[in-house]
């Protein structure tokens, strides 16, 4: 992507993305949609995740599976009321550069 994501475009896909889940989801599932959306590793992602459970966007949770823990993400309330926050921010902004690619002459 030759598009810079800056640090709130990212917590708006992470929480979109974790959000999906009612139950939660893991770290590694969270990577691969975000990867859906935007070019971004593991090592980026993980303070991301850190800093949202800090600020109580996220929750986290571990569980057992196949012999070891996996540690799960859960959107919490603050989190829903900041993705919202951020859809709605992101509807006007997208909308606006997308009229400035449409009216430009190629």
């Amino acid at each position: 992507m030759v598009f810079n994501t800056g640090a709130a475009l990212l917590d708006a896909i992470v929480l979109a993305v974790v959000s999906r889940d009612q139950e939660g989801t893991y770290g590694y599932k969270i990577t691969q949609d975000v990867r859906n959306a935007i070019d971004i590793s593991e090592s980026t992602l993980y303070p991301v995740l850190r800093r949202l459970q800090k600020e109580e966007c996220l929750e986290v949770y571990d569980l057992a599976f196949d012999g070891r823990n996996r540690r799960y993400y859960n959107i919490t309330e603050k989190g829903r009321i900041q993705l919202n926050l951020y859809k709605g921010e992101w509807l006007g902004y997208s909308r606006k550069i997308s009229q400035i690619f449409e009216e430009a002459h190629i």
